[in-house]
Order: structure tokens, then C-alpha cells, then sequence
């Protein structure tokens, strides 16, 4: 039998005990660093080092950050806080300084509030610096702690030399740790760090922490930059501005406070400063808890919606909004520029780059500090006001006569829209979106929770056709596909056709099912529709997934966080949340899990909350992958082709144990 299931697991086609290889340690890293870090260069790297020297400054208990480029190609960095700990672990019995850069998921960052290490770090997901260590021909680490110094080293992320530990000299710091690190070019597109985002990443770290000092040498050719604020927000964008803002800077700051505990953590806040440009580029950059957030997230939504709520009843107030016009919140944030630092809990990113938050409490928490003091500013500085409220109403006038002249070009329709099509108010197809809902209840509540301004609803009843190998004339046999063509503008057409698509009513077309199979079934049945009689739309980025939740949770209070409901994408997702809920003091079983059997089971306040609300919603981009036209053509029809079943069988049988879900 051993010598069959060998020479079994040769054959690429046989799938056995053997077929299923456990990566252990830092191997995940390693096989697939995409995952886990930017490969375009070794930045991210670098930075994760940097976000923990940053995060000890932030707690208290540093403050210098030396950054040195060595002539070897190698980066240190060093930090005067409180040295990470080399004694064992007392369940684990290894140095602590050895988990932190060899265990994925370990960490100082995970017990949040009272009691813990850091109340407020970027670091959640605690594979930060390993990532570091996995990606790194060599690593070395010195602690200063406890009068001791200790030192240990890492090649390709493994310990060769252990720690070793000294009693601290008279010439010794007192604590602190540096950390210098090889990056290992084979696993990055260049192994040059992009000295414009390094600095601008330092620098920021500075503004963002006053009196802290940041520098950064270059051995080789001795250059020496520091950077200390003391005016810090609003010093930063007054010199990042590129022209004069039409009114002064308008910034403010504001944490909650222990009376403030039922609605939001102690200490969750933000620092905002804000200026307002007729004309050039405007700068926008956002931090959470000192992470750069370049992809933005709910905290900038949070912002936005502040300043949208206060301009606009100042504008109601003084009664300055002109007939016929209609103000939106990109007419008041278009000529926006910011530097905004949100201080929040326990944030959630969207992936381990933390490039984007995703955390919901985010947003009602900076909108709920920003709007107010806004509205105290306007109203104590009226003119200024005035000409902040002119120019949203500039923005909007110009926003409306851009879509009168698209409506114009489109001529008197020809073709009647569907009865059942819930249309929107707006014409600008920037803004305007069309939800392709599956089943008349699920259409039902959309309709009511949708924002009538820029959504619009198409209830589809039952599974749409396959149209894999329907002819394009034959098409509007179908009532279903024939509503979706009349509903969005455009018709049917080939990947080498030019359709028209000056007649495209909505600039996102959105597909929203069910979160069970059934309703990835109708998933898959439409972006088949679309992939093989509506290519253009794929390709110039229109179509789009509606993701729903499949679970709700009903979460009890817990220390200083009030009762809320959770919602969770999948299992998965539900797993961690009710991780967090643990490490957030609450007991197994004081919580209440829901499954949604639909979208149908939801109200429209849920649905909006969840999937529609641009905010808080995730919306998938359908994108073309990385095979060629030809390629795709081929495995969509091993998929969807009538008489490819036993091509579908064979695949599932090859391929079936590593099925992944990547629209």
C-alpha cells in the first residue's frame, strides 16, 4: 500500500493523503508574500518595523525613531521605548523576542484596553514584523531592558544565532530596541526603496506625533534629515498645499471621554485639519492609529459625512441653495484637501497591507466629532461659510449640466424602460448605480433602503438564462435579459464590436443575490450574461458583485462597549468576530447569531446598512483575470458549456480541494 500511494502522489492528476501539504512557520509568507505584503519594493517591510517603533511613541514610551540606510543595502530601525521582552514565554517556553518575528498571528496588540500592552496600535493581525523576518536574507534584533542588552539573529527567517543577554553597560541606552534587516530581492520587482515614500512616511510619522523626533541617514552619502513638529496637522498641510485655500485652515481634535464610553471606547477620536482649494490638485492623506490608510476608508467616509451633514444645514440656514439644485456630498468634498488621524480601537483593514479601514464604528465615530464642531465653526465664521457654500453649489451646478448634456446626446428613447425597473432621480451616470436584485421580496426592500437620488432596483424573478450559447439575435426572447439591456443603455455586443455606450445609464451595474449557493448560481448565470453579450462593460469596469452578509450578530455589551449588531460575510468572517468579541470581554453564549435565509429577511434599514450604503457596503469590481481573452473564453465554457460535463466533472475532480471564491 505505501509503495502504490507513492508512486500515486507522482501522478499530477491524483488527488490523496499525500495531496495536501501543511506550510508551517513562516511558509505562507514565503510561498505566497503577495498575501501578506506590496511586493513592488521592500517598503512595507520596512514599515511594519517602523509601525512598532511608532506604536511605542503613541503608547508613551519613546520619543525618537533613527532610520539608517547602510552602504550594504541594509535598513535599522531604532526606537527608545520599552525593548520587546526576550524572557519565555510562560506557555510556550521560547524567548518572546523569538515568537514576535517567527510566529504568524503573535503579538502585543491583540489584548486592547485596560491591561494591555497598547490601547490603540495599528497592529492587529500580529504578522507584522514575521512577514519582515520571512522576507529578509538576515535580521538582527538588540533590546535594551531590564539593565540588560540582548541580541539575537534571523537568516530567511530562522533563528541562527539565539538570544544571548548582558548585563548593560555604563555607554549603554536604557531601553529600546533596534531592529536591522536585510530585505531578500527575489521575493520584490526591485530591491530599491523608493526614498520619496520612505521620507514621506517618516515624515508623517512626525506630524502625527508631536515632540516626537524622526530622522533618517544615508551612509552612503551621509545625509542626515530630521523631523520634529510642533504645530502638527495643520503646519503639514499648510506646506503641502500647492495653492492658496480659498478660507483659513479649519481643524480640530476630539476624544471621547470616559462619560462619553457608552457610545465609543475612551480615547477613540480624531485630529482633522481641513482646506479648501478653487483650483489644482487637493492633497488627502488619512492615518489610523498612525498607519497610513492610502486607499482611504469608513474614517475619510466618516469625515466626508461630517462635513457634508454641517455645510449642508449651514446652507439651509442661511438659505443659499439656488432652485433646481441639488447638493451631493462629492459637490462639497471635491475641492477638499485633509490630513486626518483617527484614533480607533480595535481597527479592521482590509487585508494585511492596512491600506484601507473597513471598521463600520469608524465612520459614525469621526462623523458624530467632526460634524458638530464644523457647525460651530461656520456659524461662528459666516462668511467664510458663504464662500465655502458657493462653492459646493459651483460644484453641483457644474455636476448637473455635465449630465443634461449626456441626457441630450442620448436622444428621445426609444425603447420603453421595464415596468419593474425602480428608477433613480439623478442622470449622472458617475454617481448613478442599478442593483440587479435577485427575487421581488429581496427588490422590496431594496427599493426601500436604497437612496432614491443615485440607486435604482431591477428585481429579476427566478435563475436569469444561460447565455453562454444563445445567439445575440435570440436574446430578447428572454423578458429578464431583455429588462437588464433597456434598463442599463446598451445593447448586446461582441469582444470586437464598438457598441455605443453614450446610452449607458448607470456608471455601476450591480449584481445582488442571496449569500447561499442559489445565489451564487445566479452570480455566476450573469456575469455570464455579461462576460459573453456585454463585454465592453466588463472591461471598462461597470459591473460590479454586491456582497451581503450571511450572518448577523447580536452582540451584548462588553466593558466600555455598548450592545451592537455585527454582520459577518461568512463563516469565516463570523469566526473572527466572534473572536473579538471574546477579547473584548464578552462570554461565550451571551451572544445571538442569525443566518439570513435571503436578502428578502432583511429590512431596508439592514440592507442599506450592509450593501448598499457606498460607505459601509462591499462591492466587488468584476475585472478580467490573469489569462488572456482566449484563455477565459476557454474555462468559462468548461463552466457553463452544455455539453461540457464531463470537462466540468474532470475539473471538479483535479481541482476540487482548491476551490477559491476571487470574483
Amino acid at each position: 500500500m505505501a509503495t502504490k500511494a507513492a508512486s500515486n502522489s507522482s501522478n499530477p492528476s491524483s488527488y490523496g493523503e499525500g495531496s495536501i501539504r501543511v506550510l508551517k512557520g513562516l511558509e505562507p509568507v514565503k510561498q505566497r508574500p503577495g498575501m501578506y505584503t506590496r511586493t513592488d519594493n521592500p517598503l512595507h517591510i520596512i514599515q511594519e518595523v517602523i509601525d512598532n517603533a511608532a506604536d511605542e511613541a503613541l503608547a508613551g514610551f519613546g520619543k525618537r525613531i533613527d532610520v539608517i540606510q547602510h552602504a550594504d543595502g541594509s535598513i535599522s530601525v531604532a526606537d527608545d521605548g520599552r525593548g520587546i521582552p526576550f524572557g519565555l514565554h510562560p506557555e510556550e517556553g521560547v524567548p518572546v523576542v523569538e515568537i514576535v518575528f517567527t510566529r504568524l498571528h503573535a503579538g502585543g496588540k491583540f489584548d486592547k484596553g485596560s491591561g494591555g500592552a497598547y490601547s490603540f496600535s495599528g497592529g492587529l493581525h500580529g504578522v507584522g514584523v514575521s512577514v519582515t523576518n520571512a522576507l529578509a536574507t538576515r535580521l538582527e534584533v538588540t533590546v535594551w531592558r531590564d539593565k540588560q542588552v540582548a541580541a539575537l539573529a534571523f537568516e530567511h527567517g530562522d533563528v541562527v544565532e539565539p538570544v544571548s543577554a548582558r548585563a548593560a553597560a555604563s555607554g549603554d541606552r536604557k531601553q529600546g530596541t533596534t531592529v536591522r534587516v536585510w530585505p531578500d530581492a527575489k521575493y520584490f520587482e526591485s530591491a530599491e526603496l523608493p526614498k520619496h515614500e520612505l521620507v514621506h512616511l517618516l515624515r508623517s510619522k512626525a506630524v502625527l506625533m508631536p515632540g516626537v523626533i524622526v530622522t533618517l541617514k544615508n551612509e552612503k552619502s551621509g545625509e542626515l534629515q530630521t523631523w520634529s513638529y510642533k504645530g502638527g496637522l495643520r503646519d503639514y498641510l499648510m506646506q503641502t498645499l500647492s495653492t492658496d485655500p480659498l478660507i483659513p485652515l479649519i481643524e480640530g481634535e476630539q476624544y471621547a471621554s470616559s462619560q462619553e464610553s457608552e457610545n465609543f471606547a475612551e480615547g477613540e477620536g480624531a485630529a482633522w485639519a481641513l482646506a479648501f482649494t478653487e483650483e489644482g490638485a487637493v492633497m488627502r492623506e488619512s492615518y489610523v492609529n498612525l498607519i497610513p490608510t492610502v486607499a482611504g476608508g469608513t474614517h475619510e467616509s466618516g469625515l466626508k459625512d461630517g462635513l457634508f451633514g454641517a455645510l449642508k444645514g449651514f446652507i439651509e440656514l442661511h438659505s443659499l441653495l439656488p432652485k433646481g439644485v441639488k447638493l451631493m456630498p462629492d459637490d462639497v468634498f471635491s475641492r477638499a484637501s485633509f490630513v486626518l488621524s483617527a484614533k480607533v480601537l480595535d481597527p479592521q483593514f482590509q487585508g494585511q497591507t492596512k491600506e484601507r479601514l473597513n471598521s463600520r464604528d469608524a465612520l459614525r465615530l469621526v462623523s458624530s466629532f467632526v460634524k458638530p464642531q464644523l457647525e460651530l465653526w461656520l456659524n461662528q465664521h459666516v462668511e467664510f461659510g458663504k464662500k465655502l457654500a458657493e462653492l459646493a453649489i459651483k460644484q453641483a451646478q457644474s455636476r448637473q449640466r455635465a449630465a443634461q448634456k449626456v441626457e441630450k446626446r442620448k436622444g428621445s428613447g426609444v425603447a420603453v424602460l421595464p415596468g419593474k425597473l425602480t428608477d433613480c432621480e439623478s442622470r449622472d451616470i458617475l454617481h448613478n448605480e442599478l442593483f440587479l436584485v435577485e427575487g421581488d421580496s429581496a427588490g422590496g426592500s431594496a427599493k426601500m433602503g436604497r437612496n432614491k437620488e443615485t440607486q435604482a432596483v431591477l428585481p429579476l424573478r427566478g435563475k436569469v438564462l444561460n447565455a453562454w450559447e444563445v445567439e445575440r439575435d435570440l436574446l430578447f426572447k428572454n423578458n429578464e435579459i431583455h429588462d437588464i439591456s433597456v434598463a442599463i443603455g446598451v445593447d448586446p455586443h461582441g469582444p470586437n464590436d464598438s457598441p455605443d455606450l453614450s446610452g449607458l445609464r448607470y456608471g455601476k451595474i450591480c449584481i445582488l443575490s442571496d449569500a447561499d449557493v442559489d445565489g451564487s448560481h445566479i452570480q455566476v448565470l450573469l456575469l455570464t450574461l455579461f462576460f459573453r453579450h456585454f463585454p465592453k462593460l466588463v472591461e471598462a469596469g461597470h459591473i460590479f458583485v454586491a456582497r451581503p452578509p450571511l450572518y448577523r450578530v447580536d452582540a451584548p455589551a462588553r466593558g466600555k462597549k455598548p450592545p451592537v449588531k455585527l454582520y459577518a460575510l461568512d463563516e469565516g468572517e463570523l469566526t473572527a468576530t466572534l473572536d473579538k468579541l471574546r477579547k473584548e470581554g464578552a462570554r461565550d453564549g451571551s451572544w445571538t447569531i442569525s443566518r439570513f435565509k435571503g436578502l428578502g429577511e432583511m429590512s431596508a434599514e439592514q440592507l442599506w446598512d450592509t450593501t448598499l450604503n457606498p460607505e459601509t457596503r462591499r462591492l466587488s469590481p468584476v475585472r478580467y483575470g490573469l489569462l488572456d481573452f482566449g484563455q477565459t473564453v476557454e474555462a468559462i465554457n468548461k463552466l457553463m458549456g452544455k455539453g461540457e460535463a464531463a470537462s466540468r466533472r474532470e475539473l471538479m475532480e483535479i481541482h476540487g480541494d482548491a476551490v477559491e471564491i476571487d470574483i
